[in-house]
């Protein structure tokens, strides 16, 4: 069984939110703010749910906190503010999905769904420890890539900080070595069909990635996507 921790100021809205992911069969446990989730980070749920707007503890600091305990944790935002800022800050701190306000329901469930599937592919429920189906991949320039324990290392065999969107990307590039990706293929991979919003996170991710393996053979087809060669 799943546990979410469901992070919602308006008390009508935790309930009905809280209602139709119990429906699920998933263990919830909501929070009304900032500071009582805070309390409960080191409980390693297998999703967080966190509204933007929260009193005493934002979601921007909870997903820090959150990020810093566990950088593969599952988080899905939610804000009533604009979509477009809060997507951009949300994916900048880590954030696997964002559902600007007002949205069904349902519509959370079924991204909930998406992403413990995709996250937990082939491990129990209730582990809070994200990784993927186990394959051990090589090295890409000076960067050794473990799927396994979802980690990166460089050339001195220092671990590399990627957020869970992060190292998504790199291995869904690696997996597609010398083709040509649409934004749009990147976008369905690595966010899931479902995912509503533009391929502006793509570059963004891009950017990141880029900034933090420097050395990683990723091409821009401009006016298309990109493109990972071999080193």
């Amino acid at each position: 069984m799943y546990r979410i921790f469901l992070v919602e100021d308006e008390e009508h809205l935790r309930g009905l939110l809280a209602a139709y992911l119990e429906k699920e069969g998933w263990q919830v446990r909501s929070f009304p703010d900032g500071i009582s989730a805070r309390d409960a980070i080191a409980e390693r749920p297998d999703l967080w749910v966190l509204d933007i707007m929260l009193p005493g503890v934002d979601g921007f600091q909870l997903i820090r906190e959150i990020k810093a305990d566990l950088p593969g944790m599952p988080v899905i935002f939610v804000s009533a503010r604009d979509a477009d800022i809060d997507r951009v800050i949300g994916l900048e701190l880590g954030s696997d999905d964002y559902m600007p306000k007002p949205f069904l329901p349902r519509e959370l469930v079924i991204r909930a769904r998406k992403l413990l599937e995709r996250v937990y592919a082939g491990q129990a429920a209730g582990s809070a420890a994200p990784v993927e189906q186990p394959v051990k991949l090589p090295t890409i320039a000076s960067y050794a890539i473990d799927e396994p324990a979802r980690s990166v290392k460089d050339g001195q065999g220092q671990p590399l900080e990627l957020t869970a969107k992060e190292f998504e990307l790199l291995l869904y590039f690696y997996r597609h070595l010398g083709q040509v990706l649409e934004r749009e293929q990147v976008l369905s991979a690595v966010w899931g069909a479902d995912y509503f919003g533009t391929d502006r996170v793509v570059d963004d991710l891009v950017r990141r990635l880029r900034r933090k393996l420097p050395e990683l053979p990723l091409e821009t087809v401009y006016g298309y996507g990109y493109r990972m060669v071999k080193a």
